[in-house]
């Protein structure tokens, strides 16, 4: 984490607590990268859905340095006077998908750090944003944001008419938005918070006690600097730079280099599983080294003491999978879903690794559905998975599913949760490439499931997962006893 977005949280988590107190994020620009506005036009484009001389004022505004208020209030009108006819549904629909496809991926992990910040002082948190409800609410949904201060779309009977209520959230708008909810929600501005990234936005800084200008534009960072306001930079999360594009390259080249070796070494030997465990510790340490990530890990120690043992995982990434192989390195195995065989040579390796294939096709049922992983548990591998079923946008936790615990159950072993704290910083839900960066990992006493009845089950998956939500509230040191 760089010092200066530390240093932002400190000053929120010393200071005053309560709902009295508020913290409006923009959208745009601040909490995620880019402009949702540009999945959407990109999307139109795509489909076909934008003449040529739409195109071509669509361009014209997009070279301009800065918008006049008017001039905004006429982008906003005719973009929304487009989605006339359309019902509420309809619209979160289509956000949603634009959501998942694109605009999902260019959140910005430090936005969360300081959002959760806020939540856990219990402050009222609140989305200022010129865009409208139906392109805020995935993110708001994602982040447990109630308050979405935004340009109102115009209904009758159930319908966008096409028009919009009253001024949009743009500048002096968006200033005069926060300030009627300040009232209303009576919180004390002169002791709020405000973040954004605009020079429309000084307005609505202006109105808070303590504004931080983020990702900021040049009048906005020049005010932000005669005012003392602090500045924050994050990492750039719609393309990844150039140094990691080439260095994620090379991981998947040195990572298929060393699949190579093992599978010579397999024909040469006939030694799969050795083979298997050759590649899992050579590629994880070249793919780790040419990435430039380094693992923190605290209770190490639970990575070798408990095996055979379901190790479970909570997932935001697609690199959680080396990172554990980098941890396990050997006599481990994972699940996956019957077609994840069919995936051109990674797909090889899986059946070498030995991996579960779960075939839920026929109706089958849970308990069988789990016994080719209770198999590989039996014969003396471990098995790592994930009890939230899939990945995450941020490091948030979602529910645990019953099936890494029955695994266990069923087979006799214990349960070794490991926390991973910022994955996602590394390598996000839907990113193709990796970051350097630091991944910081506690791996917690095992879980004895040998009691468990089946009739507790859901209390006794909820205190694990609570163990989870601990430690990543409350990240534990080296000297930690939790993690010892």
């Amino acid at each position: 984490m760089n010092s200066a977005l530390q240093t932002a949280i400190d000053r929120v988590l010393q200071g005053p607590k309560g709902p009295k107190i508020g913290a409006f994020f923009d959208f745009d620009g601040t909490l995620i990268d880019g402009y949702s506005a540009a999945a959407y036009l990109t999307d139109r484009i795509r489909r076909g859905e934008m003449g040529r001389k739409q195109l071509v004022d669509t361009f014209k505004l997009a070279r301009k340095k800065d918008l006049t208020d008017d001039e905004f209030a006429t982008v906003i009108r005719d973009g929304i006077l487009e989605w006339a006819g359309q019902t509420e549904e309809d619209m979160r629909a289509l956000w949603r998908r634009l959501w998942l496809a694109k605009i999902g991926s260019t959140l910005f992990p430090e936005g969360w750090k300081l959002v959760q910040a806020h939540q856990r002082m219990g402050h009222t948190v609140a989305i200022a944003s010129s865009a409208t409800r139906y392109q805020i609410e995935p993110l708001a949904e994602e982040y447990g944001i109630q308050h979405i201060l935004c340009t109102q779309a115009k209904l009758r009977n159930g319908k966008l008419t096409g028009g919009i209520v009253g001024a949009p959230a743009w500048g002096e708008g968006k200033a005069a938005a926060v300030r009627q909810f300040a009232r209303e929600q009576r919180i004390k501005l002169d002791q709020s918070y405000g973040y954004a990234n605009g020079n429309e936005d000084i307005a609505f800084l202006r109105s808070v006690g303590h504004a931080t200008a983020v990702q900021p534009k040049e009048l906005l960072e020049q005010t932000a600097n005669d005012a003392g306001w602090p500045v924050l930079r994050f990492d750039k999360r719609l393309r990844g730079p150039v140094k990691a594009m080439a260095r994620t390259v090379g991981a998947y080249g040195a990572m298929g280099l060393t699949f190579l070796a093992g599978l010579g070494y397999a024909r040469a030997t006939g030694d799969t599983r050795k083979a298997v465990d050759l590649i899992t510790s050579m590629s994880s340490d070249a793919a780790f080294k040419v990435l430039g990530v380094k693992a923190e890990v605290i209770g190490e120690e639970h990575l070798r003491d408990h095996r055979p043992c379901v190790f479970i995982i909570n997932h935001q990434s697609k690199f959680d999978m080396f990172l554990m192989m980098h941890l396990v390195r050997r006599g481990f195995t994972g699940v996956a879903k019957a077609e994840a065989r069919k995936v051109p040579g990674f797909g090889r390796f899986m059946e070498m690794a030995e991996v579960a294939f779960l075939d839920r096709s026929n109706s089958q049922k849970a308990v069988d559905a789990l016994k080719p992983a209770v198999d590989r548990l039996k014969s003396g591998l471990s098995v790592c998975i994930a009890p939230e079923g899939t990945r995450s946008w941020t490091p948030k936790l979602g529910p645990f599913k019953k099936g890494p615990f029955h695994l266990a159950m069923q087979a006799g072993v214990p349960i070794v949760p490991v926390v991973i704290r910022n994955a996602g910083e590394i390598m996000g839900r839907n990113d193709q490439t990796m970051r350097s960066g630091t991944i910081q990992v506690a791996v917690l006493p095992p879980v004895d499931v040998s009691a468990w009845k089946v009739s507790e089950m859901a209390e006794r998956i909820d205190e694990v997962r609570q163990r989870y939500v601990q430690t990543l509230e409350n990240w534990p040191d080296k000297k930690s006893k939790e993690a010892s």
